[in-house]
């Protein structure tokens, strides 16, 4: 059972098969191995049959560790030289514990492998799923999260490079069980396709440069993805002026690029009344307005629309897994620019459901457009919001870079997205929404401000955006702290990371098991 994706401008061929890759032509073999039960292997006694005392001696020495993100490579000469084998590398992947195993650690060991291969010029690399099972982690979690592995782990961005990479790996095989059906597990390989095509979409939009993805492009790449499944609509300054959304109109006022409202209806549950709204910052570069960044705070600032980003690409994976739900994303895109027309510090524009918003900050723009958003996804017929924004650098002092920040009025439904997050390997933890913190943005001359001062800037930056929900279940999600990396580590490419959209997607797949 083969599949094809595209990865940049190389086509990958994965496929599910049964074959000895010992007795292959291939190139590489990944084979995991847990920390404590190296030599109890089957996998390591397979190869150690084949190598004799040269395997041996590595795995008293620890060089063959199972120790989390230890890769020991045997290359083709010591494989050769011993044997009749066809195959050129293997690499020893490690585990860690088995205890402590999950799909997140699976796919930090994994990536690195991958890369590693890549690395020796490996075109074509076989995967022995049966050794990265878990006490929680079967066949199919393996297959899903390896077909994921294989986009994100090996994520390259170098669409304006002139010269780019030569060494691609352009076949995968997952090995699997001989007494297993190939057909029946196709379907975990196409959800990892999609996830794992979806988050390097993600980055893809948040890596690229400004003047490249403006609202413009958000928008026709959002066009791309529209199918008989799929909606797209784009709305332009005059019908955002109709609708009245005048917190969003504020902030675009500085720049000369025009804002876009993307919006992407996807209707699996014609029966259903129910709707959940994925809402996603798309300010695709946040100079601060007039209360403008600092030259340093601003270098990363193309990427203030990863939460606009990662609502995109997950419509995109929704649409491919076809759930039994009904979703509406909406992308409010454009610049915070500080040009002659910019909004001030003491201006008041009011928001589409008529609350007014005084501007005590012009860089403190995420909420505003959120806020419109929050009040067309009601008007839409959303019960349920989620919004997903690098909002606050407040958040990192808070948690840190370890976890995204979740904020909600509904504890169910909450804890279900976190849950959601968690089991995907994302990361949640859930900051208090008391009414007290209400007070720090009410307003002497409107009915709120855009800024809650210093104190809890995360909570009140959250609880702003959440003040618009009416009766809706909302969570509020912070990923300014995971939307970026400065290194390559585990699964994780240095750059942007596509936080979320695994989130969302888990979401979608949860609600619509939960309503059959």
């Amino acid at each position: 059972m083969v599949l094809l994706f595209q990865f940049g401008e190389i086509v990958v061929k994965i496929d599910l098969d049964s074959i000895d890759p010992i007795i292959s032509d291939l190139d590489c073999l990944l084979i995991g191995l847990f920390e404590g039960e190296e030599k109890e292997s089957s996998a390591v006694k397979r190869v150690r049959d084949l190598l004799g005392d040269s395997l041996k001696v590595l795995l008293e020495t620890g060089e063959i560790s199972g120790k989390l993100g230890n890769n020991i490579l045997i290359h083709s000469l010591l494989l050769t030289s011993t044997t009749s084998t066809g195959l050129k590398r293997i690499i020893f992947c490690g585990l860690g514990s088995r205890k402590s195993f999950s799909v997140a650690r699976l796919r930090d060991a994994l990536a690195p492998a991958l890369r590693r291969a890549r690395g020796t010029k490996c075109s074509s690399v076989a995967i022995d799923a049966d050794s990265f099972f878990g006490d929680s982690i079967g066949l199919r979690d393996v297959i899903e999260q390896t077909a994921q592995t294989c986009h994100t782990g090996l994520y390259r961005y170098e669409t304006f490079k002139s010269k780019k990479a030569s060494s691609n790996i352009e076949d995968v095989k997952i090995i699997i069980p001989k007494d297993e059906d190939p057909s029946s597990l196709i379907d975990a390989l196409s959800k990892g396709i999609a996830i794992g095509g979806s988050v390097n979409l993600a980055r893809d939009l948040a890596n690229g440069p400004p003047n490249v993805i403006t609202p413009s492009s958000m928008a026709e790449i959002a066009e791309g993805l529209g199918s008989e499944h799929l909606e797209v609509e784009i709305l332009g300054t005059d019908d955002m002026d109709t609708l009245g959304m005048g917190a969003l109109l504020g902030v675009a006022r500085g720049s000369a690029q025009p804002p876009k409202l993307i919006i992407m209806s996807y209707f699996g549950n014609q029966s259903s009344e129910d709707v959940i709204a994925f809402l996603g910052k798309g300010i695709t570069f946040d100079s601060g307005g007039l209360d403008i960044k600092s030259s340093i705070g601003m270098r990363t600032m193309k990427g203030d629309m990863a939460g606009g980003a990662a609502v995109l690409a997950a419509m995109g994976a929704i649409v491919q897994m076809k759930p039994k739900l009904n979703v509406i994303a909406i992308i409010p895109a454009t610049e915070n620019m500080p040009g002659g027309d910019a909004q001030r510090p003491g201006d008041v524009v009011t928001a589409m459901d008529g609350t007014t918003i005084e501007i005590d900050n012009t860089d403190a723009e995420g909420r505003l457009v959120l806020a419109d958003a929050v009040c067309l996804a009601l008007d839409r017929g959303a019960n349920k919001i989620i919004d997903v924004a690098t909002l606050t650098g407040a958040i990192r002092s808070a948690l840190g870079e370890q976890c995204v920040g979740a904020f909600g009025n509904s504890s169910n439904f909450t804890r279900l997205v976190i849950e959601a997050g968690e089991s995907v390997g994302e990361r949640i933890w859930e900051l208090p929404t008391y009414e007290e913190y209400s007070k720090q943005y009410e307003s002497d001359i409107a009915d709120i401000k855009n800024s809650g001062g210093v104190s809890g800037g995360a909570i009140t930056g959250a609880m702003f955006i959440g003040h618009f929900r009416g009766k809706a279940d909302w969570v509020h999600l912070d990923i300014a702290a995971m939307a970026r990396s400065l290194t390559t580590k585990g699964e994780i490419v240095k750059g942007a990371t596509g936080s979320g959209v695994r989130t969302l997607v888990n979401v979608a797949h949860i609600l619509a098991e939960t309503s059959k």
